[in-house]
């Protein structure tokens, strides 16, 4: 089981991954509270080389051609550790820190409006 974005594995897979919690929108007359309708996963490197870190930069710039890409993660709320394919999801642009020979110390990439 791996990470996957528009159904290509990633070259180096995360060192980490979470589920964000949901924005809280208020409260409704039960008492009961009330959460945005989509998810947003992150997913963090240690460290990369410059051409891993290319591929997350050429998954973020397809988004022009189509809007959305479709990601393999590990399944919201599942009994088990399996992953799940997520469609119409949008990703922020990576982030990464600073070099330490010749590698980028840390990237982010975010993946939002998953309907998990």
């Amino acid at each position: 089981m791996t990470y996957k974005i528009s159904n290509t594995e990633l070259t180096l897979q995360p060192t980490s991954g979470r589920w964000i919690p949901r924005r809280l929108l208020g409260t409704a007359g039960s008492s009961h509270s009330v959460y945005a309708g989509v998810r947003n996963y992150e997913l963090n490197w240690g460290l990369l080389s410059p051409a891993e870190f290319n591929q997350l930069i050429g998954f973020y710039n397809t988004l022009g051609v189509s809007g959305t890409v479709s990601v393999d993660l590990p399944e919201y709320g599942a009994s088990t550790y399996t992953f799940k394919t997520y469609s119409g999801c949008t990703m922020q642009e990576p982030e990464t820190s600073a070099y330490f020979t010749e590698h980028q110390q840390s990237a982010r990439l975010l993946i939002t409006n998953i309907r998990a």
